[in-house]
């Protein structure tokens, strides 16, 4: 008889935690549920740019300086978001009337991508990086006497795209990239010397 009182006190008793369980696990999924809602709220508050552009010019006071014709020519997209670079190329070359010289850059050189914090203006901004800079040199055959630095700034303000390069490290021959400024609605380009 004490053993089938025993076993309806367990049956009781485990009867009692169950709601208290149950209570418990359905805060967790919310708890869950919620910290997932403000992931993707904290996700679409990121800066993000999506951004595709193809370039050319050529310079008549090149050509007045030293006789030498300089046509530039660049392509590329960045689509980041936040800190993350989800795609980014950009292909940068010189081409003068003897020979060519570029600058490349994807996301095989491992980068690393830092949204800078909003201007006043609501520019939004990025600077790419390179994790290893020697490392993506080395990857592409090029000597180490070129430097390893590589830093390009990217600023949005409205649908004006700035790229301001400092990065000899993704060069052969030439010294760096293109600085140019973007209109992401026409596609009209500026070269910045």
């Amino acid at each position: 008889m004490k053993r089938v009182d025993s076993h309806a006190g367990a049956v009781r008793r485990h009867a009692c935690w169950l709601p208290t369980a149950m209570l418990i696990a359905a805060a967790g999924v919310s708890a869950v549920g919620h910290s997932q809602a403000q992931a993707v709220e904290a996700l679409s508050q990121q800066p993000k740019l999506d951004a595709k552009f193809s370039c050319s010019a050529e310079h008549a006071e090149d050509r007045l300086r030293d006789g030498d014709r300089r046509l530039y020519a660049d392509s590329g997209a960045f689509r980041l978001q936040g800190d993350t670079v989800q795609a980014l190329y950009w292909e940068s070359s010189l081409f003068r009337s003897n020979h060519g010289s570029d600058c490349s850059i994807d996301e095989s050189d491992d980068l690393v991508a830092e949204a800078l914090p909003l201007q006043g203006d609501a520019t939004r901004r990025w600077r790419i990086s390179l994790r290893d800079g020697r490392a993506a040199r080395t990857r592409r055959g090029y000597d180490a006497d070129h430097g390893v630095n590589c830093s390009i700034r990217i600023a949005q303000v409205g649908q004006q795209l700035q790229i301001v390069p400092s990065c000899p490290a993704l060069c052969g021959s030439r010294e760096n990239f293109s600085q140019l400024s973007v209109d992401l609605r026409t596609g009209n380009c500026v070269y910045e010397h």
